[in-house]
């Protein structure tokens, strides 16, 4: 059912095309090696998107896994009524594992302590827990080293005839994927096909083993195995510069952030703006203030280079942006001369009518354009459109969304 939306301009939003999400995953889905599965990475919120409308959208193109960091998203998800697998990796000591167990969720063990207490939740519900066994193949993060893999291995193995787990995953994660031709990849392969085999040899039956990411997923089907995680790519943003733009792939970026221009001023040439004066009015010109800042993700480091197209053409942020608020200088010309208040000012979308895309900001901030697209706050309300239907599906004021 579609969800009213405001007709009243907003201050700033997030349009969140679920059609092209789904474009994405069927995208994704045809670039996999024969028999390979695509999990749908939702954490963070979906990368800032939106969790449960993201989850169910890529479910309906197809995705057969949902992915989380913590155990709170991806309990979220099952108390929405999302009944898909659900793989969960970053847990805690204490955390929530008996709930974990009874939403019937895929717990990753990368230690002895983890599955110490997640058997021990197990045996507390009178159900056996769902464990996928993480190992370090090389990212030195998370995950169990190699030197310890046979104690674990052994251990989860006991567990599993003893009734209280059911290991139906081996997992590990890249470090370098997004690097073509970086050697550690290769080598991080290698040493997860022995950590597979020594684990199938002890007796271990998984149902999915996994390491490739969305890099990978793009560019690496040997290591598609029988699922492949896709986070960044299945929002429409491509891993790495080195690999290509989002088009390279058939990917369509799904987050467009806009903002209406709040106040239109001629200020004299000289004239300082913003905190600390780092910008002053070359010659005499139009302010344009844009209501949206660091408090709703507007990274400050992008401040004197982040690209915003309004009036027609892109403009630099000029002097600092602040928490709240930032300025584009319009210049002079007819074409400033026609910005009022009201107009739409376009932060980054998929740069379909010039707007800069998130990647443009990344470059602009410094950093990568998963950051751009995770950092948007709560305070910006998601609105969900459809482009393959053409209708918006609804806001969520409180910044995660209504979706279906």
């Amino acid at each position: 059912m579609t969800g009213t939306v405001p007709t009243s301009p907003l201050r700033g939003r997030a349009e969140i095309d679920l059609g092209a999400l789904r474009g994405n995953v069927r995208a994704l889905r045809a670039r996999l090696a024969p028999g390979a599965g695509l999990m749908a990475v939702v954490k963070s919120d979906a990368y800032g998107h939106g969790a449960l409308p993201c989850a169910r959208a890529a479910l309906d193109a197809g995705a057969a896994w949902l992915g989380t960091a913590t155990p709170h998203e991806a309990l979220a998800l099952r108390d929405a009524g999302i009944r898909a697998p659900i793989l969960c990796w970053l847990w805690t000591p204490g955390d929530p594992w008996r709930e974990g167990v009874e939403a019937g969720l895929d717990m990753s063990v990368s230690a002895m302590w983890a599955l110490r207490e997640v058997t021990e939740a197990a045996r507390e519900a009178g159900r056996t827990a769902r464990i996928q066994l993480k190992a370090d193949t090389g990212l030195g993060r998370n995950g169990c080293q190699p030197a310890d893999w046979p104690e674990l291995v052994a251990a989860a193995r006991a567990a599993e005839v003893a009734g209280t787990v059911r290991v139906t995953g081996l997992w590990s994660h890249f470090a370098c994927a997004d690097e073509p031709g970086h050697p550690s990849t290769a080598a991080q392969l290698e040493v997860f096909h022995e950590l597979v085999g020594y684990a199938e040899k002890a007796g271990i039956e998984p149902e999915v083993r996994h390491i490739a990411n969305s890099p990978a997923a793009l560019t690496l089907p040997e290591s598609h195995f029988d699922l492949v995680r896709t986070g960044i790519a299945l929002y429409g943003i491509s891993p790495s510069p080195e690999l290509g733009v989002p088009a390279d792939f058939g990917l369509r970026p799904v987050m467009t952030l806009a903002a209406s221009v709040a106040l239109v001023k001629r200020v004299p040439e000289g004239h300082g703006v913003s905190y600390g004066h780092r910008y002053r009015t070359p010659a005499e010109t139009t302010l344009g203030l844009i209501p949206l800042g660091y408090a709703d993700g507007v990274p400050r480091h992008a401040s004197g280079r982040g690209p915003v197209l309004v009036g027609g053409a892109v403009r630099r942020v000029a002097g600092r942006i602040a928490m709240d608020q930032f300025v584009v200088d319009l210049g002079t010309g007819p074409d400033a001369d026609a910005v009022r208040e009201g107009a739409p000012a376009v932060l980054f979308g998929p740069g379909d009518n010039g707007e800069p895309t998130a990647a443009d900001w990344a470059e602009a901030a410094d950093t990568i354009a998963y950051e751009i697209v995770t950092r948007i706050g709560p305070r910006v309300p998601r609105v969900y459109v459809d482009a393959a239907d053409g209708h918006e599906e609804g806001v969520g004021g409180d910044g995660r969304g209504a979706g279906r």
